[in-house]
């Protein structure tokens, strides 16, 4: 390929693809125009393959989709081994992939705190959380949170904060999407938006959490394949000896040992916390993945599901450390990859794929670009089933209909909801083209840190707790996290083109966070209504069917 397509590609995914500040940092931009640029005809190839493996997973999926619990939770059939692989899934990510490398490529260990911040929340989801999930609650979260609260103010609260998370999220997927099968087939962006939008409305309206779990798990090992195949050849050309990497890549570097230790990039406590916060305790709060412990068949397959996920993220982030490291000893400095200003070719978030031509040449490199895409549409399509689930089970059966709902009205409801979250999208992604879609993503994580963790984590474990105290905790906790994003220098500065911001870090959850908890504190301890007498009470309740799980739904074979 020459010089100039590889700019063009690689500066379309660098800008394109789901980015947190970790990209940003590493010297993002806004995401410019993209020319239609020749095919990269084995990404094409593996891409139709993985697209057509798909929709007949689909199609299978369908004919085992018959009722609610099929359609938001594969009926709890779901093995804890796919069930983990999936949840693995929705993080080992393109973001990860390219983000963490290019952190790990431009600042060396300090990038680690981004692993950390994730690895870090699934010991208190396996140990806090996991079992009382799937014990309490049936499709959702918001199942949970309402249990012995008042229903129709608590899930309101609760489907504003999951929607926010969602079509945020959704935003910064569908561009990035767009752009990336813009590349690669040379199509329109928004013809590009549009396919994206066609496969995911098939995905999750017909074959629900059955398909996607599938899509996401076949991605997960796609993925895997990958980021272990280029990590092998590092290492097999150093000898295997991790010594002679970090050794190598500190010779390399510009910075030296520097590399080796912490603080060549995060230096504010403020903002080290702050990462670190949102990455733990926003995990805890995603919508799409607290929905996936419904899918198996008890609390015990849930703890299971948590350790699969678990172990599988631990071996990829070892991966994209070796793969990192690797790219400043193979990347840096070579000229193949850099352009005439000594520039690297599409940004410095483009390392991990220049690494994977150099160790895999062009099929290698397609079938990265590829497994990119997949995991977009496999987070798409995740995300769109809980924003589904959302607005026809949360809002639809349980909070504004006053007569029953039957199975086939709120399935219909759920597939309608994925059609209008398909038009959302394709004309949220074509309005967004040309922005920088990194704070998207940040406003997503710190809503789910500061609205739905604290409302969640409290109505599990404090008695005390009412539900005026879940909306006070819930609208401070939204105000806070979306206030503190927009005057800071992710939207204040690169957005609205103020010098400086007025919060100088980009995540908020370093105050948005312990704001909402406290607010929760506060509205609860000083509320003395009848109602809030009776919701204390319910806590014994609550507490017993979380321990022994009586009550809950039998799983489904498929």
């Amino acid at each position: 390929m020459s010089k100039r397509v590889w700019t063009a590609i690689y500066g379309g995914l660098w800008g394109s693809i789901l980015l947190s500040d970790t990209v940003m940092a590493s010297g993002g931009g806004d995401i410019g125009d993209v020319e239609k640029q020749p095919v990269n005809m084995t990404a094409i190839v593996m891409f139709l393959i993985f697209v057509l493996a798909t929709l007949g997973i689909t199609w299978w999926a369908a004919r085992h989709t018959k009722t609610k619990d099929d359609f938001y939770a594969a009926g709890g059939g779901i093995k804890p081994w796919q069930n983990g692989t999936a949840i693995a899934g929705d993080f080992m990510s393109a973001a990860t992939f390219l983000g963490i490398t290019a952190a790990t490529f431009g600042f060396g260990f300090d990038a680690l705190i981004l692993a950390v911040g994730v690895m870090a929340a699934w010991p208190v989801i396996l140990f806090l959380m996991a079992e009382k999930l799937r014990n309490l609650g049936s499709y959702t979260f918001i199942d949970v949170v309402s249990y012995r609260f008042e229903k129709k103010p608590i899930r309101i609260i609760s489907a504003i904060g999951s929607l926010s998370v969602i079509i945020f999220y959704l935003i910064a997927q569908m561009v990035g999407a767009g752009k990336l099968i813009q590349l690669l087939f040379g199509l329109d962006y928004v013809y590009a938006i549009i396919l994206v939008s066609f496969l995911m409305i098939c995905y999750v309206s017909f074959g629900g959490m059955l398909a996607t779990t599938w899509v996401q798990l076949i991605k997960a090992i796609l993925l895997l394949i990958g980021g272990s195949f280029i990590a092998f050849m590092v290492m097999k050309n150093l000898d295997f000896n991790f010594e002679t990497l970090f050794s190598r890549a500190a010779e390399h570097h510009p910075k030296g040992k520097d590399i080796l230790g912490p603080g060549l990039w995060m230096q504010n406590p403020v903002a080290i916390i702050s990462i670190g916060l949102t990455m733990m305790f926003g995990i805890m709060g995603l919508p799409h993945i607290l929905m996936r412990f419904f899918t198996v068949k008890n609390s015990k397959d849930a703890r299971k599901s948590v350790f699969v996920a678990t172990s599988l993220m631990g071996y990829f982030y070892l991966l994209i450390i070796v793969i990192g490291y690797g790219a400043i000893i193979f990347i840096m400095g070579n000229p193949d990859y850099y352009d005439g200003a000594g520039k690297i070719l599409g940004g410095g978030n483009m390392v991990a794929l220049h690494l994977t031509h150099y160790m895999g040449g062009d099929i290698m490199l397609g079938f990265m670009s590829a497994v990119a895409f997949a995991t977009i549409l496999a987070v798409v399509a995740g995300l769109t089933l809980a924003g589904a689930a959302t607005i026809a089970h949360d809002l639809y059966a349980k909070t504004f209909k006053t007569t029953f709902v039957t199975n086939a009205e709120e399935i219909k409801v759920s597939r309608i909801a994925t059609f209008v979250l398909g038009g959302i999208s394709i004309i949220l992604g074509i309005a967004f083209e040309f922005q920088n879609v990194a704070f998207v993503a940040s406003l997503a994580l710190a809503i789910a840190a500061s609205v739905n963790f604290p409302i969640l984590i409290v109505s599990i474990y404090w008695s005390k707790m009412t539900t005026t105290g879940a909306i006070g905790g819930g609208v401070v906790g939204l105000v806070f996290s979306i206030g503190l994003i927009i005057l800071g220098p992710s939207v204040w500065v690169d957005v609205l083109g103020y010098e400086t911001p007025i919060y100088p870090h980009i995540y908020p959850t370093f105050y948005s966070m312990p704001l909402a908890f406290l607010a929760i504190w506060v509205f609860s301890y000083f509320d003395k209504s009848p109602r809030a007498e009776k919701e204390r009470l319910l806590f014994v309740e609550q507490y017993v069917r979380s321990e022994t799980g009586l009550g809950i739904s039998t799983a489904k074979k498929h």
